[in-house]
């Protein structure tokens, strides 16, 4: 059964371009270690309605807009793999927590099973 890995994450908009680029790195190496999907995507609707809109989730502040991001492996224990090489993978060396474009404090992020996929 698939697994899913979704990320909601807050970026500066003046940021996006440098942040495009670590994710196409981020992309290229989780796909080349065994990941079958990857995508990151930017904020375009998030007007308040039912529920909590993501910006509160993420509490994003002025100049700021919303990623949110998934990865699809072939299983969890597909993931825990591909993940354990991402993490060893010299070029994590990059990806340091506070050199990245975005607050890794207010991203939130988990594991998901499938619910339903059509």
């Amino acid at each position: 059964m698939p697994y899913v890995d979704g990320f909601v994450l807050p970026i500066p908009k003046r940021k996006l371009p440098e942040y495009r680029r670590i994710a196409r790195k981020a992309g290229r190496m989780f796909k080349e270690h065994g990941a079958l999907e990857y995508h990151e995507c930017v904020g375009d609707d998030l007007a308040p309605g039912a529920g909590v809109p993501f910006p509160r989730l993420v509490k994003v502040k002025r100049g700021e807009t919303v990623v949110f991001a998934w990865i699809v492996y072939a299983s969890r224990a597909e993931r825990d793999r591909v993940n354990k090489k991402v993490m060893h993978d010299p070029r994590m060396a990059e990806f340091v927590p506070g050199k990245m474009p975005f607050d890794i404090r207010r991203m939130a992020w988990g594991g998901f099973k499938p619910l339903v996929t059509l």
